[in-house]
């Protein structure tokens, strides 16, 4: 016969056992990022937020409107959600957010304009999501570059961003992928190479690092790939929110 402090006991185990089956997707979030040990930065009042990358970024944004704040300027992704959560949670420190993500860019081309699209902006604080076009256009012929040139020609965009602007606070976004119409099993392989030198460019430079890949498989949990990027690497609305989530994870307050 059970006593009640056995009673007892049985009831805190089913009541855990509830509350991780009903874990939200923000708190899967949050898991991910406290099991990364991820810096976070503090934002200041005027502070420039530029987001760069490739097609993730770039989210079908305007190129001919360069204004801070502008909807059509942000795009439809994850920087325009996360954009959306600062400026009402951040209504006094006029913030300033830009995005500059171009569709299809790898490394090399980031290189090209870095001067113009990013230290130009003068941004006080730099979110780079790049790496999954330098794997995918490999893998597919159309590009030479290794892992070994992806992660040299980051350390050196960072290292020149760094000169150029030397109080700005990096964010480091790791690039993801996951089962989808263009991802195949042995993306993963291969593709980790270039997760492993994002987080080794974070680490060198003291940045926070947001992982996305572990984020993406625990929301697998929870829905399938169809759900938050049906292709395996473009994001649904739902995987938008989810890297906004995590991206709003990485700032302080």
């Amino acid at each position: 016969m059970k006593t009640n402090q056995s009673n007892r006991r049985d009831f805190i185990t089913k009541m855990a056992i509830g509350t991780l089956g009903a874990i939200s997707v923000p708190q899967i979030v949050s898991a991910g990022i406290a099991e990364s040990k991820s810096k976070k930065i503090k934002l200041n009042n005027n502070d420039v937020i530029l987001f760069q990358g490739d097609s993730i970024t770039d989210a079908y944004r305007s190129k001919t409107d360069f204004q801070p704040n502008s909807s059509t300027a942000l795009g439809q992704g994850y920087a325009f959600h996360a954009a959306a959560d600062l400026l009402i949670s951040h209504p006094s420190k006029n913030l300033q957010i830009h995005n500059r993500g171009i569709s299809g860019h790898k490394v090399p081309q980031l290189a090209e304009r870095w001067d113009k699209d990013t230290i130009e902006l003068k941004p006080t604080v730099l979110s780079i999501l790049i790496g999954v076009n330098d794997y995918w256009h490999l893998k597919t012929g159309n590009y030479k570059g290794t892992a070994a040139s992806y992660r040299s020609g980051y350390r050196e965009l960072l290292q020149k961003t760094k000169e150029k602007l030397p109080g700005i606070k990096l964010i480091i976004l790791e690039p993801f992928a996951i089962i989808g119409s263009a991802v195949k099993q042995d993306w993963f392989g291969p593709f980790q190479e270039y997760q492993n030198a994002s987080k080794e460019m974070a680490d060198e430079f003291d940045a926070p690092f947001v992982p996305y890949q572990k984020i993406f498989n625990k929301a697998l949990e929870t829905a399938p790939g169809s759900h938050w990027a049906p292709d395996g690497v473009h994001p649904s609305i739902a995987g938008a929110r989810l890297m906004a989530d995590a991206w709003l994870n990485v700032i302080k307050g």
